[in-house]
């Protein structure tokens, strides 16, 4: 059939850039959609270079409609969820596709074939490729662009899951504030009197130290998220390997640590929004994205700031 939809595995690199190409034509009228780099998603792609893949496999999958991409998927299972919840779940993310019902179903059932062929009963995201990675699916909000590491989606694809028998699992609530300089009374109170206790120093990070540093805020997040739903614990390479994309991005006082009686007991973790940054790049630093955001990055602060992680030892 002419109008037929065929779904595939991604093979080489012409499919890896047909993959990653997708939603560029689906949000070309959509001014809240903010292009990932092109560099960035690569690696975040690749085997190699994602510390993800040392607990975890995946699968891409691209849908074409006479030889056109259309739509695409990840189906992948991740060793550390499954040993923690043993419920049979496997997960999928990276969903985009053209407004074609056809499309999502064909997409849908290349991932769920995948990981039923693997033992899982039951399928769950999107997740790109984990919750600590870009979670969840947009279903208000289309007309804000997203934050750094939050994903955006056209209105559609949530009727479209919905009507393969897909149900919501959690509610995902991103929360916008604008900082006026001045915190509530009650707040300013409690930081007050925490600031006064002689056992409690609030200190930023030490990038002198950073390895050590990370590896400090992993065992609070750790510790303080494990009751969390959907909780899989981060990795000393995950969180190293983050850091290291953030590198440049992060000065010592964007994140905050706090000890008590000279243990780390708290930390909080902000981050520029480097959407603000990356809005008219379309996604490529070649040939004069990297002077846009080298002036950007270096020009001073930030538009607006992401809180993605916070925690507090039980």
């Amino acid at each position: 059939m002419v109008n037929s939809v065929s779904v595939r595995p991604v093979r080489g690199k012409a499919d890896l850039k047909a993959f990653l190409d997708v939603p560029f034509s689906l949000y070309r009228d959509d001014p809240n959609w903010v292009a990932p780099l092109y560099i960035e998603r690569q690696e975040h792609l690749d085997q190699r270079k994602n510390p993800y893949f040392r607990h975890a496999e995946a699968e891409l999958f691209i849908a074409e409609r006479a030889g056109r991409p259309v739509g695409r998927i990840s189906a992948q299972l991740c060793a550390l969820r499954s040993a923690r919840y043993q419920d049979g779940v496997g997960q999928f993310g990276f969903l985009e596709a053209e407004d074609d019902a056809g499309v999502v179903a064909a997409l849908a059932a290349a991932a769920g074939g995948w990981l039923r062929q693997r033992g899982a009963t039951r399928m769950q995201g999107p997740f790109s490729f984990s919750i600590n990675d870009e979670s969840g699916l947009l279903i208000h909000g289309f007309d804000t662009p997203p934050s750094m590491m939050m994903g955006h989606a056209r209105p559609y694809y949530a009727p479209q899951l919905e009507a393969l028998g897909f149900r919501k699992a959690k509610d995902l609530i991103a929360y916008d504030f604008a900082d006026t300089g001045a915190l509530p009374r009650g707040v300013a109170s409690a930081a007050a009197k925490a600031r006064a206790d002689g056992d409690i120093v609030i200190r930023p990070l030490d990038k002198k130290r950073l390895a050590e540093e990370l590896r400090t805020i992993v065992a609070i997040a750790n510790d303080a998220w494990s009751d969390n739903w959907g909780f899989v614990p981060w990795t000393d390479e995950e969180m190293a390997a983050l850091g290291n994309n953030l590198r440049i991005l992060v000065t010592g006082d964007y994140i905050a640590i706090a000890e008590y009686c000279g243990e780390p007991a708290a930390m909080a973790v902000s981050l520029p929004n480097i959407n603000d940054w990356l809005v008219d790049l379309n996604g490529r630093l070649l040939p004069f994205g990297w002077a846009k955001l080298a002036a950007r990055l270096f020009g001073g602060p930030p538009r607006s700031v992401r809180i993605p992680l916070m925690g507090l030892r039980r």
